[in-house]
C-alpha cells in the first residue's frame, strides 16, 4: 500500500494540444491542391492517451510533410468512441486500449464485430483506484455505497473494469458508477465530490501526478490472488508496477496491473501504402516521441510488433518484415 504526502507548490505540466480543423475537408481527404488530411482519435486531455497521442500526430505530421500530408490529432471520449469512429470512415487513425480492441475485433460486448487493424503496441496501460488518504477507504471493497469515478462515458473501460471489481467481490451495482474525464475525476476527488478514482495510462499519468501534487493520495491495492487470476484469465492483463517515488512523495513501489496495452490502430480498409508509410515514419522517428512522454520508449523491435490479440494491418507488417523483426510464427498478422 502506499500513501502519497502533500507536497510544496505544483508545476504545471505543459501538455502541447496538435489539433488542426479544417474546414470542407473530412478525414483522409484530399484537397485540390492534393493536399491529403490524416486524423487520429486520442483521448481527453489527462491521460496518457491524449498526450502520447498528439505527440505522434505531430512526429508523423512533420515527417511526411514531403508527401504533401497534414496529420493532426482530435480529442475523443477514448478507445471505444474511436474504434466506432474509425470503422465510420471519421478517423484514419486512433489511441486504444488492447483490452477493449481484442473484444471489439471479436464482437463480444459489442453491436458487431469491428474491423480494426493493430499499427504498433504501444506502452503498458498501468492504472488502479486512488482515493484521498482521509476519507477510509482501504481496499476495493471499501468502494461499496461510495461515488467513484470509472472513467469518460462511452470510453469502454467496462471491459477491463468490470473483472478487475468481480474478482474482488464489488459489482457496479454496490456503488455509484460517475463519468468523468481524467482531469475531470481529479477534480471531483479534490472537493469530495467522489471517493475514489480509477485513473492510469503510460506512467507517469497527468491525472494522477495532479492528484498527489494536490492532497494526500492512497493508492488501493489490488489483492494479490485476485491480481493472478485475473492475469491467468485474460490475455490483455498482466502483472505491472509503478516504481517508488515515481509521484510526488509516493514511498513504496506499487504492485499494479498493465489493463490493456494502449496500442495505435486503424480502419482494415485503409489502403496498405498509408499504413505502410505511417508505420515508417513513427518507427524511425521514434525518439522524437520519447522527447513528449516516455511511452514513446515502448516504440522498440522487442514491443512495436507484440500480439495484443488484434490482427495487424499488412502495411505494418509490411514495414516490420522490411526491417526484418516481424516474426514468421506471429499469430497477429491480418487473415483477410
Amino acid at each position: 500500500m502506499a500513501v502519497f504526502r502533500k507536497t510544496g507548490v505544483f508545476s504545471a505540466i505543459a501538455v502541447v494540444v496538435f489539433a488542426i480543423f479544417i474546414a470542407g475537408c473530412g478525414s483522409g481527404e484530399k484537397t485540390g491542391d492534393g493536399k491529403r488530411f490524416l486524423s487520429i482519435g486520442t483521448a481527453p486531455p489527462g491521460g496518457a492517451f491524449f498526450v502520447v497521442g498528439g505527440a505522434i500526430a505531430q512526429v508523423l505530421d512533420q515527417h511526411l510533410a514531403d508527401r504533401n500530408w497534414s496529420v493532426s490529432a482530435e480529442a475523443t471520449k477514448g478507445t471505444q468512441e474511436n474504434i466506432r469512429r474509425l470503422a465510420a470512415g471519421e478517423l484514419d487513425v486512433a489511441m486504444a486500449n488492447a483490452a477493449i480492441s481484442y473484444f471489439a475485433v471479436r464482437g463480444e460486448g459489442w453491436d458487431k464485430a469491428y474491423p480494426i487493424r493493430t499499427i504498433a503496441t504501444l506502452a503498458p496501460n498501468i492504472a488502479l483506484f486512488i482515493t484521498p488518504a482521509d476519507n477510509g477507504v482501504k481496499v476495493l471493497q471499501d468502494l461499496k455505497g461510495e461515488r467513484v469515478v470509472v472513467g469518460p462515458a462511452g470510453a469502454g473501460f467496462e471491459f477491463f473494469l468490470k473483472p478487475i471489481l468481480e474478482e474482488h467481490g464489488v459489482a457496479y451495482d454496490d456503488f455509484t458508477p460517475l463519468n468523468n474525464t481524467q482531469a475531470g475525476a481529479v477534480d471531483m476527488l479534490a472537493d469530495g465530490s467522489a471517493a475514489a478514482a480509477f485513473l492510469g495510462g503510460a506512467v507517469p499519468t497527468a491525472s494522477i501526478t495532479q492528484a498527489c501534487a494536490g492532497q494526500d493520495i492512497f493508492f488501493i491495492p489490488f489483492e494479490e490472488s485476485a491480481r493472478e487470476r485475473l492475469i491467468e484469465k485474460y490475455p490483455f492483463f498482466h502483472a505491472a508496477r509503478i516504481p517508488a517515488g515515481t509521484y510526488r512523495g509516493q514511498e513504496a513501489e506499487y504492485q499494479g496491473l498493465n489493463v490493456g496495452s494502449m496500442h495505435l490502430i486503424t480502419r482494415a480498409d485503409l489502403d496498405e501504402e498509408t499504413v505502410y508509410q505511417l508505420t515508417k515514419a513513427l518507427y524511425e522517428n521514434r525518439e522524437e516521441v520519447v522527447k513528449q512522454h516516455p511511452a514513446g520508449k515502448a516504440i522498440n523491435p522487442q514491443n512495436a510488433i507484440r500480439d495484443t490479440g488484434t490482427p495487424f494491418h499488412p502495411g505494418a507488417i509490411r514495414f516490420y518484415k522490411e526491417i526484418g523483426i516481424w516474426p514468421a510464427e506471429n499469430s497477429g498478422a491480418d487473415s483477410e
